[in-house]
């Protein structure tokens, strides 16, 4: 499905990076002077655990996802599960397949193509820049953690101040409309009315047809667009012009709706509830006040409330005292009336081999005022026919259409429809404050339709992304057998990516949504294995005799070119969902910018911060023998020591 399509496309910048690492370091210890063989061996056993600790980390980030409940644990289920064994197969291939295909493929020393060697030219070029920065870094290592942890803190205003939704509004070459007739209205005239709206929706050049479904209370419909290609316009930019059209009919309100991208119950963008142990007629004032803080806000094209006390009703108001005098009873006359007024089916009767129901009842004209109904006779025991007028009188007045409950309490809906550009959450927080405001503590808010999923849901992987960083945690203190080296993996890349990232949301490229969110998610994973890549080989360099400060420096130069290649590969595998266009578009275009802007961000960040964060916090680890002869093997780092 579209889900696991989108995992596969997410994949194709994930999984080579570890065979880039991999393909990188034999390399490395080609131009060292070794043989391809022996360089690909050297070059598997030095990364098999950083690649297995990379594996294990990502595809830890998606196992929150797979235990999330309601909508998005259902939609995304399938989403982590291919990208997790995606990755999981990448990570073996890269400890088996890799080193053997680097050795038959490498190029040995000296014999590299030009476009190679220009290659290896350019990386050497960055590395001294690179070599300069980092040396001003460690020595700048106070400012460096005060701006780190500046980034760290802005990712809460950056959150709080980007806006938030469900999921962007994608183009599904439909425009749903939700009719509200007059309650006094007959279907025929309502229906004339629809004809009316079908008049002006085809009037758009945009327009493929349109449908509609008549009742009473006003019915639904729907305007179908032209194919994606074949019009000028997305819907979002013929929205607000629809609902002027619309608008214009007399005797039918209509309200337009551009359909959710997800699976939602409800028809309006926003719908809050008012609930109170106080009749709806009490209400009244309260929901004036929201419906009117709605308007003002601007945000609105419409805004409205089920709350309508307008309904026509007629009460028949029987005489006793008369009924007796004339012989008459209640349950007779009761009988008679609803006979002719109830419209109750009797039975049937054949007509030219076709049966048809048997229902007496006045005709539509006789129904449609009270004054008939007062002229209608009944017949008394001794056979007179007397007019009801004789033993009745009407009242009328108006009431609610509705009285609805909502959890067992009286409540009021308050719904409307949001202006293009405006996202339903920032509606929705409109009118929860009005409510707040007007309702005080005799009035208690609730949520309905997919305003009830934005508040339930809307965050819910925010949080997954707290278990993720914990799961990261745990998983790299296993790996590493230290709580301080996973500290320093993730205090320098995974803030600094994530703000990175938020800038872009708060700048409004793209919303805070279930889909930039599994970005956010992913792109924990993917930054986390630039630090790791540092951090295990720093460590690896100490236990081979090499001092703190001189295995980090090491360590950051080493791995300064898998670093760039394994982001480049990401940023670039990922630059097609940034330039999707056309339908589901908006939300590839969310995860991607996240991805993209925050691996880009995170990563320059990370060639800095982690070392600046080891030689503060990483543990002195002392030589081991083991390492002895590959430390003979390494004349290239024999100047590092120290």
């Amino acid at each position: 499905n579209l889900l696991t399509l989108l995992a596969i496309v997410l994949s194709v910048g994930l999984v080579v990076d570890d065979a880039i690492v991999v393909v990188e370091n034999v390399e490395r210890h080609v131009r060292m002077g070794k043989s391809r063989i022996e360089a690909a061996l050297a070059g598997a056993r030095e990364l098999i655990g950083p690649i297995i600790a990379m594996t294990i980390t990502l595809a830890a980030v998606y196992t929150p996802i797979g235990f999330q409940g309601g909508l998005t644990g259902s939609l995304f289920l399938e989403f982590a599960i291919t990208l997790a064994v995606a990755v999981v197969l990448s990570g073996i291939v890269a400890i088996t397949l890799s080193p053997v295909m680097s050795s038959r493929f490498v190029h040995p020393q000296g014999k590299e193509g030009r476009l190679t060697a220009l290659v290896n030219r350019g990386f050497e070029t960055v590395r001294s820049v690179y070599a300069t920065l980092l040396d001003v870094a460690l020595e700048m290592r106070g400012g460096i953690v005060v701006a780190a942890l500046i980034i760290m803190l802005a990712i809460v205003p950056l959150y709080l101040f980007s806006r938030q939704e469900l999921a962007p509004v994608e183009d599904q070459s439909h425009i749903s409309l939700f009719f509200q007739a007059s309650p006094d209205s007959t279907l025929a005239a309502t229906n004339r009315e629809h004809l009316q709206v079908v008049s002006a929706l085809t009037s758009f050049p945009e327009t493929e047809f349109t449908w509609s479904l008549t009742t009473t209370w006003g019915g639904f419909g729907g305007l179908v667009a032209k194919d994606w290609h074949e019009r000028a316009r997305s819907t979002e930019e013929m929205y607000g012009e629809v609902f002027g059209a619309v608008s214009q009919v007399p005797g039918l309100r209509v309200f337009p709706r551009l359909d959710p991208p997800l699976p939602t119950p409800g028809q309006y963008d926003v719908e809050l509830v008012l609930q109170s142990d106080v009749p709806a007629e009490q209400m009244l004032e309260t929901t004036a006040a929201v419906l009117g803080a709605g308007w003002q806000s601007g945000k609105f094209l419409y805004v409205d409330t089920d709350l309508k006390i307008d309904l026509p009703e007629a009460r028949v108001v029987l005489d006793r005292e008369r009924l007796a005098d004339l012989g008459l009873d209640l349950a007779g006359v009761g009988r008679e009336l609803g006979t002719m007024l109830g419209g109750a089916y009797v039975n049937r009767f054949n007509f030219f081999d076709r049966s048809y129901k048997v229902i007496p009842q006045l005709g539509d004209g006789d129904r449609a005022t009270v004054g008939p109904l007062l002229d209608l006779k009944i017949k008394t025991p001794g056979g007179q026919l007397v007019p009801v007028s004789t033993f009745t009188h009407i009242e009328t007045n108006t009431a609610p259409r509705t009285l609805n409950r909502f959890q067992q309490r009286n409540a009021v809906r308050i719904f409307g429809g949001v202006k293009p550009g405006v996202t339903k959450e920032e509606g929705l927080r409109v009118l929860e404050d009005a409510a707040a405001t007007a309702g005080g503590s005799r009035v208690a808010l609730d949520h309905a339709g997919e305003s009830r999923q934005i508040r339930q849901e809307g965050s819910a992987l925010t949080v997954t992304l707290g278990f993720a960083v914990v799961l990261i945690y745990l998983v790299l203190a296993a790996q590493f057998k230290s709580f301080r080296d996973p500290l320093i993996v993730l205090l320098g890349s995974v803030p600094l990516a994530i703000s990175g990232a938020l800038i872009f949301t708060f700048l409004d490229l793209t919303t805070i949504n279930i889909y930039s969110q599994v970005g956010l998610i992913t792109l924990v994973g993917l930054i986390a294995k630039n630090g790791i890549l540092i951090v295990e080989f720093a460590n690896q360099l100490q236990t081979r005799g090499f001092s703190k400060m001189a295995a980090l420096r090491e360590a950051s130069l080493t791995r300064l070119r898998p670093v760039l290649m394994t982001s480049a590969a990401t940023v670039f595998g990922h630059l097609p969902l940034v330039l999707a266009s056309g339908p589901g578009a908006a939300a590839r275009n969310s995860i991607g910018i996240v991805l993209v802007t925050g691996m880009t961000v995170g990563t320059v960040f990370t060639l800095f911060v982690v070392p600046v964060f080891y030689s503060l916090i990483a543990a002195q680890h002392q030589p081991s023998l083991a390492y002895e002869e590959v430390e003979q093997q390494t004349p290239l780092l024999e100047g590092a020591k120290g």
